[in-house]
């Protein structure tokens, strides 16, 4: 069965009025006639952010946070019909109330609650639950039906400080500067890259260098006032051939491990930086010297936190562990279901932003 047909049997036979169904473009919204970051091209989107699991181009309409605009024009086109919806200010689609809610998952990432058929649903879009500067805070939004991501839903993730986790790799790159090598940081171009840099301002002694497809949007970010260490392109115009990189921190997207980009650096040191680097083992998987954990996504704790936190009786969880999640919630008195979708997997986190970055320059 197709994972859309999978998803609308669990959502559309439950007794409980469905504010939110499904259909193969995506989650479905009857009485406002919309949909949440849907997989195909429809009329009305509303996304809850930038990233290209959740962003895709063709939509006549694009519904999103003020802050979502430059990224979405930046990845999709500057031609898209894009309508703000600034946090917390309320529009009608036909029967329903639709508002954004901070997600603090990347910069303008948004939750979106919907009032409908008198009931209030939200979907989270993805989140965290960690402090942030880079972008704005979550909000807890009370609600009836919670549709919650589950990408890191087991009890093994739990995410250290975000401090101690950018001393380490400061501490990395100058043990790499003393020996010698380039240190090559992959982290995910839109959001991760940015926390990195954010918590490098002050520690960072030298210019950071970046890949080709962070930099604008790291760009970005500065024009929304986000303050971040001092960056400039790894390959630039002023580049040489054999220009020493042996002092250099360079940050790039994963797709472009093993590209002959890479090449230029010559001996270099490598790191990922993904909360996937609390397993043991991915890190020896993918063939770096370090691995760092820092997720953009919430931990056990903070999912646990969330739901608990929203009121909502009825649990929704898509993406990831969701199987899990929805075993320990049932047994807690909750009301849950795992919602199938196209990007359920382990590596959700790793494939979204690595195919789509690949090796630009």
């Amino acid at each position: 069965m197709p994972a859309h047909q999978k998803l609308a049997r669990c959502l559309n036979t439950n007794k409980h009025t469905m504010v939110i169904e499904t259909r193969k473009e995506g989650l479905y919204c009857k009485a406002g006639d919309f949909y949440i970051d849907p997989v195909r091209p429809v009329a009305r989107a509303v996304v809850t952010h930038a990233h290209s699991d959740h962003a895709r181009s063709g939509n006549e309409m694009y519904y999103a946070s003020p802050r979502s605009e430059a990224l979405l024009r930046k990845r999709l086109g500057n031609q898209i019909d894009f309508y703000a919806l600034p946090f917390g200010e309320q529009v009608r689609f036909g029967d329903a109330v639709v508002s954004l809610h901070p997600a603090g998952h990347v910069l303008g990432s948004a939750q979106v609650r919907v009032q409908a058929e008198g009931e209030v649903w939200v979907v989270s879009g993805d989140y965290k639950r960690d402090a942030d500067p880079t972008c704005e805070s979550f909000e807890v939004v009370p609600c009836d039906t919670f549709i919650t991501e589950a990408t890191f839903a087991l009890p093994i993730y739990h995410w250290p400080s975000i401090d101690a986790v950018v001393e380490s790799i400061h501490a990395w790159w100058m043990a790499n500067r003393i020996r010698g090598r380039a240190s090559v940081l992959f982290c995910y171009s839109l959001g991760k890259a940015q926390r990195v840099l954010g918590a490098l301002q002050d520690l960072a002694d030298r210019p950071v260098l970046l890949h080709g497809a962070v930099a604008p949007l790291t760009q970005i970010y500065r024009e929304e006032g986000i303050q971040l260490a001092p960056t400039d392109l790894a390959v630039n115009d002023r580049t040489r051939r054999g220009q020493d990189y042996s002092q250099d921190l360079i940050i790039a997207p994963p797709g472009a491990n093993g590209t002959p980009w890479m090449r230029r650096f010559g001996k270099c040191s490598s790191a990922f930086c993904s909360g996937w680097m609390q397993v043991r083992g991915n890190r020896r998987r993918r063939g770096h010297d370090r691995g760092f954990v820092l997720s953009d996504h919430a931990d056990w704790e903070g999912l646990i936190r969330t739901i608990k936190e929203t009121g909502a009786r009825r649990i929704l969880a898509t993406h990831g562990q969701s199987d899990i999640l929805v075993r320990y919630l049932r047994e807690r008195g909750y009301e849950a279901d795992a919602i199938r979708s196209r990007f359920d997997s382990a590596r959700q986190e790793d494939d979204a932003e690595s195919k789509e970055e690949g090796a630009k320059t």
